[in-house]
């Protein structure tokens, strides 16, 4: 839809649903709204599968509480949904035979359904605890320094990522590339490792000019970074690589020398602080509440290992001008189950993200072997399964992609969250006088008996609804928008994703 604007759009329903009293109808063949319906069951006799029976919205036939879907309140722009390509990950998608390597990469990042189009990319500048090696983008022997990058080079990321990377932006081009670091180069730490060992204060000058050569040697290649973070897990000081920073570190860093630097070679990508657990919020705000480094900073990043989602909505209240953004979350289940927990990972990891204002989800990780290799020996994760499995040109789809697809599918970059009941919103319920049954009277409930839902309102208009069954039994999902009706049963345990 050219020069789409949400407001423009909620107007101009509102005219139709005034001048046409056929709120439920499409305007140009005056049937009722139909809604598209995929869902994946616990049983894994769905797989975000397409349903094939009709719904439509009607008048409301049923009591109980209802989501209410309303795209007349917009909250935060949706950036996308995606997952980590680490290095492991694209040594595996690099072996596949070109041609089946190619039909799971339209899978994972083409649009349009049965495909899951992945929407974000986080890449790891320089080696992650999921490495064959570990490596950074200028290595030096015990004892060198090299202030002027005059070696730096990207070095093992043209082994697999490039490639792999390259192929990927044929499929979507697009495509939003978030990097973070996991250590500086050895050379320039206190303790000479890359693991643990925090950045030497001389050396935080050459540090943000590497950041600056990474983003410009990148963009030669033709490959665009939208954003980077300052430190993966900056207070987690035992994966190999890593490297701990303290929040006045890591404030002056980004202050006085990365935001400098950027602003200097005209670099437009954004600078993203924390990178770690909801259980911190006071880190990031820590940071923001100094006013340099604050103007250089567009956001805070979350991950999902301690704490609480709602931190998120904590740095949110407290600033929000500043973007929120998540990042990562390992998500696991057991090879060949029988069963899948859908609805509990989709509740937490895109209902609850979302709501509490993130622009985006980024799980971790995207692929690995059936031994959940390869990972660095000191300090790697061991147990950190990917989205997909990959045994030569054999692929196995786990519980982390059919998570993330049943909103990647379907809530494209560009998006708007919109409003929808929330399980302990107030509702309203209107009843029929015992005595006197013309009349009717309104109560006003503590608690909307709903599922845990999220909904979008996408750039082309139509809108999506997430809806996780926690509950342990089957459930009628009730959904109410433009003041009409459309029911629908979810079995417990399952997930559906709906758009009309």
């Amino acid at each position: 839809m050219k020069d789409f604007h949400p407001k423009a759009y909620a107007g101009a329903i509102a005219l139709c649903m005034t001048l046409c009293l056929m709120p439920a109808l499409d305007a140009q063949t005056a049937r009722p709204r139909e809604v598209e319906s995929w869902i994946t069951t616990a049983d894994r006799s769905s797989l975000l599968r397409k349903q094939t029976r009709t719904l439509a919205f009607g008048p409301e036939n049923r009591r109980g509480m209802a989501i209410i879907v309303d795209e007349r309140q917009s909250f935060q722009p949706i950036d996308g949904f995606g997952f980590a390509l680490t290095e492991g990950s694209a040594f595996h998608l690099h072996r596949m035979t070109p041609a089946a390597r190619r039909q799971l990469l339209e899978q994972l990042f083409a649009t349009g359904s049965p495909n899951a189009g992945i929407s974000y990319i986080r890449l790891t500048l320089g080696a992650s605890d999921l490495n064959n090696f570990v490596y950074s983008y200028d290595d030096l022997a015990p004892g060198e320094t090299d202030y002027e990058l005059r070696k730096f080079s990207l070095g093992h990321d043209r082994d697999d990522i490039l490639p792999v990377l390259k192929e990927i932006l044929t499929i979507a081009p697009d495509i939003r590339i978030l990097a973070s670091p996991w250590s500086a180069p050895a050379w320039m730490k206190a303790n000479n490792n890359v693991r643990d060992g925090s950045l030497r204060p001389e050396c935080y000058d050459v540090y943000a000019r590497y950041f600056v050569r990474y983003i410009q040697e990148m963009a030669r290649e033709g490959i665009r970074i939208d954003a980077v973070t300052v430190q993966n897990e900056p207070l987690n000081s035992r994966n190999t690589p890593s490297m701990p920073w303290l929040w006045q570190e890591h404030a002056e860093f980004v202050g006085k020398h990365l935001g400098p630097a950027f602003r200097r070679a005209a670099i437009e990508t954004k600078i993203i602080i924390f990178d770690h657990n909801c259980d911190r919020p006071d880190y990031p705000l820590a940071i923001l509440n100094d006013p340099e480094t604050a103007s250089c900073v567009d956001g805070s990043a979350f991950h999902h290992y301690g704490g609480y989602l709602s931190a998120m909505s904590v740095v949110h209240t407290a600033r929000p001008d500043k973007n929120i953004y998540f990042t990562e979350q390992m998500l696991t289940e057991r090879p060949q189950s029988e069963t899948i927990q859908i609805a509990a990972s989709v509740k937490r990891l895109i209902i609850d993200v979302t709501r509490n204002w993130s622009r985006n989800v980024i799980l971790w990780n995207l692929a690995a072997d059936p031994l959940n290799d390869p990972h660095t020996d000191n300090g790697g994760c061991s147990m950190c399964q990917g989205a997909v499995t990959i045994d030569g040109d054999l692929v196995t789809f786990n519980i982390a992609y059919y998570t993330l697809a049943h909103a990647s599918s379907f809530v494209p970059s560009g998006s708007v969250r919109i409003a929808s009941t929330q399980p302990f919103d107030p509702g309203v319920d209107l009843t029929q006088d015992e005595e006197r049954p013309e009349v009717r009277r309104a109560t006003l409930v503590p608690h909307s008996e709903v599922l845990p839902n999220v909904a979008f309102l996408r750039p082309d208009g139509r809108i999506v609804l997430i809806v996780a069954n926690t509950g342990g039994s089957e459930t009628t999902v009730k959904i109410q928008s433009g003041g009409q009706y459309v029911y629908d049963r979810l079995p417990s345990g399952a997930t559906a994703t709906y758009v009309w």
